[in-house]
């Protein structure tokens, strides 16, 4: 079965596309709210040959379909993002991790996490680099919060 990934909030592709070269047998559904930002989205696709990558111009709220995960690079606070994502996971899941939400932030995420159950990577145990020092991968189970 492919895995269906979501990333709100694409902007020019990221994480969606490099996701999408990483993992050629899942699909993946960029969708940004900004016309520019998809067209190059769909430009980067088209140019590398990407058969997996629909690009979409609009709002995550907005979309019908349900998807195994969502990725996103800290387009609003966690609770907020959250409440756009009711009724948009699978119920079928054939991942390691189930299916839910993973989430780029950076800095303190103490106060924005509260009361939410979730799984925090710290990226700079895995790069050396200082743009990471406190980049973070927020990963929440969809059964964690009221999908």
């Amino acid at each position: 079965p492919n895995t269906k990934v979501l990333d709100i909030g694409t902007g020019g592709g990221f994480p969606g596309i490099p996701l999408a070269i990483l993992f050629p047998d899942s699909h993946f559904t960029l969708i940004d709210s900004i016309g520019k930002k998809i067209t190059v989205v769909k430009e980067v696709s088209q140019a590398i040959g990407l058969k997996n990558v629909t690009a979409v111009h609009g709002r995550a709220e907005d979309l019908k379909e349900k998807f195994h995960f969502v990725v996103s690079r800290a387009v609003t606070q966690m609770p907020v993002f959250l409440r756009w994502l009711k009724g948009k996971f699978e119920k079928e899941q054939f991942n390691p991790k189930h299916n839910g939400v993973l989430y780029l932030k950076g800095g303190d995420l103490s106060e924005e996490l509260a009361g939410i159950k979730a799984e925090i990577f710290e990226l700079n145990k895995f790069f050396d680099s200082e743009f990471f020092e406190t980049k973070k991968v927020v990963y929440l189970s969809k059964g964690n919060f009221n999908s």
